[in-house]
């Protein structure tokens, strides 16, 4: 599996060597950094083009694709569980032809083709869980919650810096998976990229901004609980609704 070094801009498909967040002698899947009931392990991951189009982003490798890390074939690891609702999303959005799993399986595969996939923290982030006693990777408000910590704030900084900077001229859309709890994901992301890319940065509506050359959106999550994810693909028959309708917008002006 190919390791790239910290270079900055998109990072090719496969590892990625990166210590930003971590001290002394750091081992890719070992080491790991906390303070107070947040921990990151470093595990950084890209799968699709470093010159694509579109990114897909998630938050942050969840149990299943961290899990899957020495059992799983690369490919097979980004959105294990989940790409059949991320094909929901993508076609929702007007970035796939149909809600079929079996073609994101192919994009994530294709490191040549229009899309790059990974997470927003490229590392795993959990959260110790005193009433159990152990450590988790998911949980309802995981992402307001750690990116409202000073820790959060810190890892957040640092990716994006390190990720979302130097992006490359051919790349026009980011779609960030996850909206948080009243948009505070939304909002807590757009401060991260105003901060790595000083620029003009603009409202396009609820769920996306742009600096004039790449546009944010934000979708729902594609591990979100509940009825969240059909009330978003529901068009005009459920308030949330409004939010996916929003993001088609947004992403056919991108792109």
């Amino acid at each position: 599996m190919t390791v790239i070094s910290e270079d900055g801009g998109l990072p090719m498909h496969g590892q990625i060597a990166c210590s930003r967040c971590f001290s002394g002698d750091v081992q890719w899947g070992r080491s790991d950094a906390s303070q107070g009931s947040w921990r990151i392990t470093n595990n950084p991951l890209a799968w699709g083009n470093p010159q694509a189009e579109v990114v897909v982003l998630g938050f942050s490798k969840g149990p299943t694709q961290a899990g899957a890390l020495e059992r799983q074939t690369h490919e097979q690891i980004a959105f294990r569980g989940g790409r059949t609702s991320l094909a929901k999303i993508l076609h929702h959005v007007g970035l796939l032809a149909a809600p079929d799993n079996g073609l994101v399986d192919g994009l994530i595969a294709d490191s040549h083709g229009r899309f790059h996939f990974g997470s927003f923290i490229r590392c795993t982030v959990e959260r110790y869980d005193s009433g159990k006693g152990a450590w988790t990777a998911t949980g309802a408000g995981m992402l307001d919650r750690f990116v409202g910590t000073e820790f959060g704030r810190y890892v957040v900084g640092q990716c994006s810096s390190r990720y979302l900077t130097q992006l490359p001229a051919s790349t026009k859309l980011i779609l960030m998976l996850g909206m948080g709890s009243a948009g505070g994901y939304v909002r807590a992301c757009r401060r991260a990229f105003e901060h790595a890319r000083p620029g003009p940065w603009k409202t396009f509506n609820e769920v996306a901004y742009t600096d004039g050359k790449v546009f944010v959106v934000h979708t729902e999550h594609f591990k979100s609980q509940g009825s969240h994810l059909p009330n978003w693909l529901s068009g005009t028959t459920h308030p949330r609704g409004r939010l996916g309708l929003l993001a088609r917008e947004a992403v056919a002006a991108a792109v």
